[in-house]
């Protein structure tokens, strides 16, 4: 009778060892030390400007309900020049705060989190970061876009947050959420 009083004791000591060790496990408590608010932003706008001297070609995509509402807009404010390299700059916006809230800045704080991924539909551009994070990883606010010829398809920009650094530059393998994705109709001529 003693061994089963002892078998007994044992199961309900391991049972509450257990449910102690779960309940501890998941207090939903993790914080962490830094001081980064690491919540989605909302982004309503993605403004890519590309300038070449006096040719300057803006690619808005604007979207003021967020995911999930009203489909955005894409405005486009001209073709590209073929043969010709532009000089290209993102900017995000949360343009429901007033004034609108720049996205970008906080990219750029935390580049070491984040990391542009820009594909082309268009054979004859070729689309490079030129910008690093604090670590020296490419990071892709700043970017240098080449034409070769004539043509017209698609300029894809996505924006991944914690995406595996180094990668090997595409977004497909380099992990991490997408904070935004837009795909853009352009015209080389």
């Amino acid at each position: 009778m003693k061994n089963i009083n002892t078998i007994k004791t044992i199961k309900l000591l391991a049972i509450l060892f257990i449910s102690a060790l779960t309940f501890t496990a998941c207090t939903g408590d993790d914080h962490d030390d830094d001081d980064h608010d690491h919540g989605e932003e909302l982004i309503t706008t993605v403004t890519y400007t590309l300038t070449n001297g006096n040719d300057v070609v803006t690619l808005t995509f604007l979207d003021l309900d967020g995911e999930g509402g009203n489909a955005g807009t894409y405005t486009i404010s001209g073709p590209l020049t073929a043969k010709t390299t532009y000089r290209g700059v993102i900017k995000l916006e949360n343009a429901t705060e007033s004034p609108a809230e720049d996205i970008t800045a906080e990219v750029k704080a935390e580049g070491d989190e984040h990391e542009f991924f820009y594909t082309s539909g268009v054979s004859s551009i070729t689309i490079a970061k030129t910008d690093k994070d604090g670590n020296g990883n490419p990071l892709g606010i700043e970017t240098t876009l080449s034409t070769a010829a004539a043509g017209s398809g698609t300029i894809t920009v996505i924006l991944k947050h914690e995406p595996t650094k180094p990668n090997d530059g595409s977004s497909s393998n380099a992990g991490g959420s997408t904070d935004v994705e837009v795909t853009f109709n352009v015209t080389v001529q």
